[in-house]
């Protein structure tokens, strides 16, 4: 009885599986250090500090010839706590108007504010490497949206930099993982798998 009902579950879900709308992707960065994009950068301290230019994303400003090397071993004030500006102009898709669009962030060293339109999207995020978002949809328009990410080398919180910045290894900031825009229908219901927050959408039929 047991093994019927799992084989009937499995069924249904391949069923919506193949009629399910697919969240649709936009990136905003490039995939990985073999395959970057060029955004304005603005390092306050360091190397290469104080001026706008420019910055493959994702990297490491450091690895770039931006700010301060440090090692997590140095008296806390000799760590490097410069910042990262970031700029990039984007345009949302026509089709996609009437959906709910998430701004994706797959990673970033450390503390990470974001803004789109010069509005806040969220809370400050804290914590370097899982996957954060937020909904966007309300603060975009037609045509050239802007986006503005301040990134801090050294968090605000005490417990993520004893986590992730005082211990035995160079530290270094930025947006180091991909960025995206998903698109989302309206109608969705949002699911964990992994870790990963996922949807499953049918017209008329939710599971």
């Amino acid at each position: 009885m047991k093994r019927r009902i799992i084989i009937f579950l499995c069924l249904i879900s391949m069923f919506f599986a193949a009629n399910a709308q697919e969240t649709e992707r936009l990136m905003l960065s490039g995939t990985g250090n073999d395959k970057t994009v060029s955004w304005d950068f603005f390092c306050t301290a360091g190397a290469n500090s104080g001026k706008w230019t420019n910055i493959p994303v994702p990297s490491n400003w450091e690895l770039q010839g931006f700010g301060k090397y440090n090692y997590g071993f140095d008296k806390d004030t000799l760590r490097g706590k410069e910042q990262g500006l970031y700029k990039y102009k984007f345009v949302v898709p026509v089709g996609w108007k009437g959906k709910q669009i998430n701004i994706v962030f797959e990673g970033s060293m450390t503390d990470t504010e974001v803004k789109i339109n010069g509005k806040s999207a969220g809370p400050i995020h804290q914590g370097s490497f899982y996957v954060f978002k937020y909904d966007i949809s309300k603060l975009l328009k037609s045509g050239d949206n802007l986006l503005e990410v301040k990134v801090s080398k050294h968090s605000a919180n005490k417990s993520v930099n004893d986590a992730e910045r005082k211990a035995d290894f160079w530290i270094f900031g930025g947006i180091f993982r991909p960025v995206y825009l998903e698109a989302l229908p309206k109608a969705h219901i949002s699911i964990m798998v992994d870790g990963v927050s996922q949807f499953i959408y049918r017209k008329n039929h939710f599971v």
